[in-house]
């Protein structure tokens, strides 16, 4: 008895202290850490994670003695690292709550969760230990819990900076290239100009060798024959003209309607209208090389595969160099070939090691046309595509962004009428049933159409931000109006007095170009190196400038993912001189502002002066591409920033330039 009286009192102890602590427990959670942006900045990340019910008050004051607010603190050691003029970013779930009806301010609240951040101003580039807290105020329900967390961080020295220098993110992009590329090959293995070859060709290698060993000789030796195929070419271009050729080649009009023509032949010829074959010459001229025998009678079978499969693969390949070579990256193409080499050789090489998966390979049938003719559909989607790129270059409106969405709704619904079967061309197979894979891409092709159909009312559509025309080309946009009027909102209040546009005496709006281009959000943004740069000295705000192009697939995603954040909205409109340098422009230059460039080629339009000036100042060739100049035009950071959707990041550069201009000043 007396033992189990012990045990209950033991027992009820426990249970009392795991009572008391679980009370003690904040509503609050905190997670800190620093990170270094450039050799004298650094950044604050304070984030609050808050119990269902629980708000929690903003650091920012309404007025000098607002006691309602949470707030940040170094110890005396690390008291330089802020500075009064610098304001924090919050970014999570606002909520703004009026102490009484008509009340002038409003209480600034967060719920569910929030990041506060803060620029650290090092005195030099090493690592450094500091010590702080963060003091905060909540509310959940009548009541105000409060408290304060301690934290001890380390700053990494500059060597570890997380912003990835160019090398590194065209390391990336190379990487990314080629798995798509892989993929694209992969995917051309089921073409009907491919498929059927498969068992034949690694047939014939097993057979007539002597030994297993030899025939998988062969094989390996006739899928690296069909990977330099298609890179070696590459290369060569690349090295007799320059690893800019093929960017050249990709963004001139002339070779985006070339590519609209083809693509669009290519779509006819896959509808069955006609079969789209290279000269026989070539085919038999290769045959008959590859009946010599020997390693070179091999690496002519591969020439004979890729000839007689060039209907099929011809627009897949088409496609890839036309979008590698967009990045400014001389090897993009080559990587994306040779990616894409691989991928189509790859099954020769792995049918060869395992002979007995050949009979699990389905039977050729009906199904390679049907997959022949969905190609078609995607290949007349593309087509618009090109077509697109130079519509936007020379500002003809035949395919603004409303127009161009009708036509893929268009042609992904006849697609999925195509795959149910409801649509049938004269090359078809009859259709007993639908497959389950059949179905699936039946859907897939609905659901996309559908998911494009609010995009006819201004949706931002970010899945396809860099694929379809920008939102400023169509007639109605519900989202671009929201915008316009909060610009109006804001040039009727109290910052008026920011706005370049409300303000005439201190910095002339721009002129040039307007006609022709705009950017997204209400943003105001110059379109003349000059202009901007007179704009900034009135307005004494540095320049952030745009490298951007009409056909910029990434320059369209980074506005919708990165610009349309409204912190970097609001850091864009207030703290900056907006600079937007199209590249592909086709306006022609003035006669007394075209020249000859150095290395001899002709400046003659806005495009080819603002790509001269990217190249030459910058030594870089791709877009988007975001510098930052103070009033006397020298560069503010030595990163070359680009795609990169981590809006955090971007925030944290543009805080990182706005501190090392007022710094210099």
């Amino acid at each position: 008895m007396k033992k189990s009286v012990i045990t209950l009192f033991v027992f009820s102890a426990l249970l009392i202290s795991f009572t008391s602590i679980a009370q003690d427990k904040p509503p609050v959670q905190f997670d800190f850490k620093a990170e270094r942006v450039n050799d004298s900045m650094a950044k604050l990340v304070v984030k609050a994670k808050l119990e269902k019910g629980v708000e929690l008050f903003s650091v920012k004051q309404r007025g000098a003695d607002d006691p309602f607010v949470s707030s940040l603190h170094l110890d005396s050691a690390a008291a330089f690292l802020l500075r009064a003029s610098d304001t924090s970013a919050e970014i999570g779930n606002l909520q703004l709550v009026k102490e009484a009806p008509g009340a002038a301010a409003s209480y600034r609240l967060f719920a569910d969760s929030v990041s506060f951040e803060y620029l650290l101003h090092t005195k030099n580039a090493d690592s450094l230990v500091f010590k702080g807290s963060f003091a905060w105020l909540a509310k959940k329900e009548a009541e105000f819990p409060s408290g304060e967390a301690n934290f001890t961080l380390k700053i990494p020295a500059a060597g570890s900076i997380s912003a990835l220098p160019a090398s590194a993110k065209s390391e990336d992009s190379l990487w990314s290239i080629f798995l798509i590329c892989l993929g694209t090959g992969l995917l051309a293995v089921i073409t009907p100009c491919v498929f059927p070859l498969i068992p034949v060709t690694v047939s014939f290698f097993l057979k007539r060798s002597k030994s297993r060993a030899e025939g998988i000789r062969n094989a390996v030796w006739y899928s690296i024959s069909i990977i330099a195929i298609y890179t070696i070419p590459t290369l060569l271009l690349t090295l007799a003209f320059g690893g800019k050729i093929l960017y050249t080649i990709s963004t001139s009009a002339i070779s985006n309607i070339l590519f609209f023509a083809i693509f669009l032949v290519f779509a006819i010829s896959f509808f069955g209208a006609f079969e789209l074959t290279l000269p026989n010459s070539w085919a038999n001229k290769a045959d008959e090389k590859a009946g010599k025998g020997g390693l070179m009678g091999i690496f002519f079978m591969a020439l004979t595969l890729v000839i007689v499969s060039f209907s099929c693969t011809g627009p897949l390949v088409g496609t890839l160099l036309g979008q590698t070579s967009t990045n400014g990256v001389g090897s993009a193409p080559i990587i994306g070939m040779f990616g894409f080499g691989v991928g189509l050789a790859l099954p020769f090489s792995l049918f060869a090691f395992f002979p007995s998966m050949l009979q699990s390979l389905p039977k050729s049938g009906g199904w390679l046309n049907s997959v022949k003719v969905t190609f078609g559909f995607i290949e007349l989607a593309l087509a618009m595509k090109f077509l697109s790129n130079v519509d936007l270059a020379y500002h003809w409106h035949l395919l603004d962004r409303d127009v161009f969405l009708v036509i893929w709704i268009v042609i992904f619904t006849l697609m999925g009428l195509y795959l149910l079967g409801k649509l049938k061309f004269s090359h078809d197979s009859d259709l007993p049933y639908i497959s389950v894979p059949r179905l699936f891409f039946a859907i897939f092709s609905f659901c996309f159409a559908l998911y494009m159909v609010p995009g006819l009312w201004g949706a931002p559509l970010k899945l396809l931000s860099g694929f379809i025309p920008p939102a400023s080309t169509q007639e109605f946009n519900l989202e671009d109006l929201e915008y316009k009027l909060d610009n109006v909102h804001v040039l009727s209040g109290a910052d008026a007095s920011k706005s370049t546009t409300n303000n005439p005496s201190a910095a002339q709006p721009p002129k040039k170009y307007i006609d022709l281009l705009e950017v997204p959000y209400g943003l105001t943004a110059y379109f003349d190196l000059e202009e901007g740069m007179a704009a900034a000295k009135a307005l004494n705000k540095p320049v952030m400038l745009d490298f951007t192009g009409h056909s910029c697939a990434n320059c369209r995603k980074m506005e919708q993912e990165v610009w349309k954040n409204p912190e970097v909205l609001k850091l864009m409109r207030e703290e900056f001189v907006l600079v937007s340098l199209y590249v592909d422009e086709s306006k022609e230059l003035p006669l007394d502002e075209q020249h000859t460039a150095p290395n001899g080629d002709r400046i003659e339009t806005v495009g080819n002066q603002n790509l001269e000036y990217e190249t030459t100042k910058f030594g870089f060739n791709a877009q988007p591409l975001y510098k930052f100049l103070d009033l006397k035009g020298n560069s503010l950071s030595d990163v070359n920033y680009g795609y990169d959707p981590d809006v955090d990041k971007f925030i944290a550069h543009l805080k990182g330039v706005i501190a090392k201009f007022k710094s210099e000043k």
